[in-house]
């Protein structure tokens, strides 16, 4: 993503670790009937964060490695899979120099994370890591704002602090990474999305948007704490009860590197 806001997730990361829910393990039986499978295969997670598509991957039988320039964000990943039972090996590293050998993978994921990528070196960097008819998946998991709802308060609320911030008002669509993969040359590109209620208590919706980009990964401390009292208020005035349901929408589009194909030209290192 151009432009000058750039948010460090590693400020936020025990936040992000705890109260950032992952991605629906319904999201592995959809990859299935697009023809993904993962026991026996070898996976790369770029973008991973704390691990949520990664795990998720593991869980299902693959051999996964994930990617993330932010330390402390694998350190929450390797703390969750301690919990899950899954081992996973984790790098530092960015979506566009990854330094990984070619022709590795046979399937190459960016879970909530494109938009902050270089499009065409993440691309170029995609098919020079996978082996011919390898297979790449870029996945969201979005919280939905619709009228008068908790996520239509809440965003409200996180440009009040931040007005930078130009996230909000999703739809959990991304129609523009189907020509990022087209123009990098893969084909065969499907998308498919479903949507679902997510069951937040109000301490852990409060968690969750100080782990968002918006919030605890751009805001000083001190604006930080003074956004998390006043969505504090703002759940106790509008929202009462134990739990706050928020819609989400998963989305992903999958593409193919052809087995004709040849590897993109080496990146220097």
């Amino acid at each position: 993503m151009t432009g000058s806001f750039r948010p460090d997730f590693g400020l936020t990361a025990r936040d992000y670790g705890r109260h950032r829910a992952g991605f629906p393990p319904q999201l592995v039986s959809h990859l299935y009937r697009h023809g993904i499978a993962f026991p026996g295969k070898d996976v790369l997670d770029v973008g991973t964060g704390t691990g949520a598509l990664a795990r998720l991957f593991a869980l299902a039988g693959a051999r996964v490695t994930g990617l993330d320039p932010a330390g402390p964000l694998l350190e929450q990943a390797r703390e969750l899979d301690r919990e899950a039972g899954v081992e996973i090996d984790y790098r530092v590293g960015t979506a566009e120099a990854t330094g990984l050998p070619d022709v590795s993978y046979d399937l190459v994921t960016a879970g909530q994370c494109w938009h902050w990528f270089d499009a065409p070196k993440a691309g170029a960097e995609m098919r020079r890591l996978l082996r011919p008819g390898g297979r790449v998946v870029i996945a969201h998991f979005d919280w939905l704002p619709l009228p008068g709802n908790v996520v239509e308060v809440t965003e409200e609320l996180i440009l009040t602090f931040n007005p930078a911030w130009t996230l909000g008002g999703g739809t959990g669509l991304y129609p523009r990474w189907l020509t990022d993969l087209a123009t990098s040359g893969f084909t065969g590109i499907e998308t498919f999305s479903f949507d679902l209620d997510v069951p937040y208590p109000p301490e852990a919706w409060r968690g969750r948007i100080r782990a968002s980009a918006g919030v605890g990964a751009s805001l000083p401390p001190d604006e930080v704490e003074r956004f998390d009292e006043a969505l504090g208020r703002v759940l106790r005035d509008r929202f009462p009860g134990e739990v706050v349901h928020v819609p989400h929408r998963t989305w992903a589009v999958v593409a193919t590197r052809g087995r004709a194909d040849t590897p993109a030209r080496r990146i220097p290192r």
